[in-house]
Parts: structure tokens; C-alpha cells; sequence
């Protein structure tokens, strides 16, 4: 009875988020019923252990200096320069705007990868000018949401800071990992729009030339003044993580610095920006770290009552071969990005299949970032659909949310097909971070 008991937690938990209690007060009660039932008054014990764990993990320090770093980019005026530099050289390709759009998204990814930031800031800049020039309403829904979810795919990902120490691989490894996999994501994107727009122009008209256009020598000065720097505070947070410089909590400090300092560099620096940015911060994190506890406690409970091995089990007799067994948790993962915010997912399912994935023989580095692609796709899948209640929250009346969902479906479609191109190729994740290995 005891090694059945776990497999219902999943169900009493979800039955108390669909009445409306939040998220992580919904885990610990699950957490602490089970535990009561299971192990007695003893439970407290394993809890105190737990809370031990995750406030002595000094990898989590990351997600605050992650998130103040985004944060403080909002108050920069990083975005409108980045358009300026990166429109001018789009704007005669078919879908120009959109062109610019997403590659506005992949330099934030890259930035801080904290996606509401991104998408709130990108969607004001560019939502105008691309209704201005009668750009169709899906195609602009869709670019925002699913370039302002790149920063789940692209280092520095929040999400993988959570992710590592839960699958308890390194996170360096999985920032290596999604390199390729996240560029391949955005590059599909942009082929995508640009394919689109040129069998369609009507859907992503070019901007004919005007009187007042930069010249060639022009644009370069242009791109170069504004893109140096936030390329630079890339290369200081990336590039010390991947080079092996420092760890991604001192990245992220690198990059926490660097963003007040680029907003001092821009003019926009005040007082007030940054208390308002401390306290973003401040609560972001707190609801992260929250739901982190309260996932790690039903994770140790449905652990500890002997979910795993009943779940193995249970595998071995449905026989399933490795790929149909990877397959199935895939498929979970999807169907579970409808209902559940990214950090459910990630704090229900990855203790759940990670030790059953290096059982079939995976490699877990591998089997996180396509998690995490699957992860891309929650952002976009409704009801629940992150991006699209962002977007929602800085477009204009005359875009709908029908045109928001109609907008995400290629995209999401872009992912998985970003899925396959990983699984059948695995290289792609695992090439960077062994040959990064050696170098260090």
C-alpha cells in the first residue's frame, strides 16, 4: 500500500491547483499529508532536511542576480537601441520587423533569460511600428511570444539553474547544452518568417526606402555604437561561464553589475529604477524559491515512499524500449506545459524521470535540454500559456487573444520539430559540453 500511496499526491496536488490554491501551498499540503500518512511525525525530519538543502545550494544564488539583471535591462533603454541597430539592416527583407523582433529576443535571451522582462519590453517597442505598417496580427503575436520564450533555450537560463540541481547534473553542462539546440530554435524562426513573408509580402510587408535612410558607413557606426555594449555584458556573463572563468553564480553577478552599469552608460539610471528593479527582484525570487521548497519537499516525500522504484516497476512491465519510454515522458511533459506553469513541471517531473532515464542508459545532460525545449512549448500552449498572458498585458485591444493563439501554433510547431532535430541528433547537446570539459 505504501509504495501505491505516492502515485496519488499527483492527483490531490493538481485537484488543489484547479480550485484555485496557489501553486506551491498546493505542493506543501500534498507534501505533508502524504508525509504524515507515510513516515509518521518523522516526516519533519526529512523536511528539515530538504530546507538545509535548498538553502545552502549556492548554485540558487543565481536566480536573483539573474532576474535583477533583467530587471534593471527594462530600465536601461537597451531596447530601443538594439532595434535601431538590428532594424536597419532588416527593414528591405520580407517581414523585416519581425526579422528584428526575434533577433531583439535572442540578444535579451542572451542577456538575462528571464522571459517576462523580454517580452513585456519588446512587445511595447515593436507592437506599434509593426501595426503601423500593417503587419498581420498572428505573425506579431506569434514573434513575441515565442522569441520572448527563447530565454528558457538560450544561456543564461533561469529555468536550467533550477533544472541542474534537481537532475543533479551541472549547469555549467547544461548552458553548454542548449547552445546549439536554442540557436537552432531562433534560426528556424527566422527562416520561418522569412519564407512566410515572401510567399505572402501581404503578411509582413517590406518598409520602402526613405528620403532620410543611413547610408552603409552609417549603419555601421549605428550597430556598432549600440550593440557593443549589451554584446560586451553577453560576453561577460557567457563567456565566463562557458570559458570556465567563474561559476554561473558569479556570471550572474558579472551580469548584475554590468546591467546597472550599461544603464548608467545609456543616461537611464535612477534611484527609483533601481529600487523598483530590487523589488522585482525581490519578488520574483521569492515566489521561485518558494515553489522550489515546496517542490523539493513532494519530490522527497513521493521519493521516500517508494514512487520511484513503484514507477520502475511498473515500466519494466509496460516493456517499453528506451526511445518509446523517452517518447511518453516527452509527450507528459506537453500535455502537463497546457495546464502547469514551467516550474511545476520541472520541480514535479524532472526527480520523477531522471533516474528512470539514466536506467534506460540517456544521458541525463541530454535528456534536461529536451526538457527544456519541451519547456519552450508550455510557454505558448493554452490554457495556461505564460507568453501570451505577457503579451496580453502590453498589446492594444485590436490584437486579440484569438490572434495570439492562432499566431503561436507554427512556432509551436518549430519546437518540436527543434525537439526531433535533437533527439535524432544528440551530438548537437553533448559535443559542447565534454569538448568544453577538456578544455578547462
Amino acid at each position: 500500500m505504501i509504495d501505491i500511496l505516492p502515485f496519488f499526491m499527483l492527483p490531490v496536488a493538481f485537484t488543489l491547483m484547479f480550485l484555485g490554491i496557489h501553486v506551491a501551498f498546493a505542493m506543501m499540503m500534498t507534501a505533508v499529508l502524504f508525509g504524515l500518512v507515510i513516515f509518521g511525525d518523522k516526516v519533519i525530519f526529512q523536511f528539515i532536511e530538504k530546507i538545509e538543502d535548498i538553502s545552502s545550494n549556492f548554485v540558487f544564488a543565481a536566480v536573483p542576480l539573474f532576474v535583477f539583471m533583467g530587471s534593471m535591462l527594462e530600465k536601461s533603454g537597451i531596447a530601443d537601441k538594439l532595434f535601431e541597430a538590428i532594424h536597419i539592416w532588416t527593414r528591405r527583407l520580407p517581414g523585416g520587423l519581425a526579422l528584428a523582433t526575434i533577433c531583439m529576443c535572442i540578444i535579451f535571451a542572451a542577456s538575462s533569460g528571464v522571459i517576462g522582462a523580454t517580452e513585456s519590453v519588446v512587445g511595447l517597442l515593436t507592437i506599434p511600428i509593426m501595426l503601423r505598417y500593417k503587419y498581420d496580427k498572428p505573425l506579431i503575436s506569434g514573434s513575441i511570444c515565442a522569441g520572448g520564450s527563447l530565454g528558457t533555450i538560450i544561456p543564461p537560463s533561469v529555468v536550467a539553474v533550477v533544472m541542474g540541481p534537481l537532475a543533479n547534473v551541472s549547469v555549467g553542462d547544461l548552458l553548454y547544452g542548449m547552445v546549439f539546440p536554442g540557436l537552432i530554435m531562433a534560426g528556424l524562426y527566422l527562416i520561418y518568417i522569412f519564407v512566410l513573408c515572401t510567399i505572402k509580402p501581404e503578411m509582413g510587408p517590406r518598409i520602402p526606402p526613405e528620403p532620410g535612410d543611413p547610408s552603409f558607413t552609417e549603419k555601421l557606426w549605428i550597430s556598432t555604437r549600440n550593440l557593443v555594449p549589451p554584446l560586451f555584458m553577453i560576453f561577460a556573463v557567457l563567456g565566463s561561464i562557458l570559458f570556465g572563468w567563474a561559476s554561473p553564480t558569479e556570471a550572474a553577478a558579472i551580469g548584475a553589475l554590468a546591467s546597472v552599469g550599461l544603464t548608467i552608460l545609456y543616461g537611464r539610471f535612477k534611484w527609483a529604477g533601481m529600487y523598483d528593479a530590487l523589488i522585482k527582484t525581490l519578488k520574483i525570487t521569492t515566489m521561485i524559491m518558494t515553489v522550489l521548497l515546496a517542490g523539493t519537499l513532494f519530490t522527497g516525500v513521493f521519493i521516500g515512499g517508494g514512487g520511484i522504484n513503484t514507477a520502475s516497476i511498473l515500466i519494466n512491465k509496460m516493456a517499453l524500449s528506451p526511445w518509446m519510454l523517452l517518447g511518453l515522458m516527452m509527450f507528459i511533459i506537453f500535455i502537463a506545459g497546457f495546464f502547469l506553469d514551467w516550474i511545476s513541471i520541472v520541480l514535479i517531473f524532472v526527480p520523477l524521470f531522471t533516474p528512470l532515464i539514466k536506467a534506460a542508459g540517456f544521458d541525463p545532460v541530454w535528456f534536461c535540454i529536451l526538457f527544456l525545449i519541451m519547456i519552450q512549448t508550455s510557454y505558448l500552449t493554452p490554457p495556461m500559456a505564460p507568453a501570451i498572458f505577457y503579451l496580453r498585458a502590453v498589446a492594444p485591444i485590436d490584437i486579440t487573444i484569438s490572434h495570439m493563439y492562432k499566431g503561436v501554433v507554427p512556432f509551436i510547431i518549430l519546437q518540436c520539430v527543434t525537439l526531433v532535430i535533437a533527439m535524432v541528433f544528440p551530438q548537437l547537446v553533448t559535443w559542447l559540453p565534454s569538448v568544453m570539459l577538456n578544455f578547462k
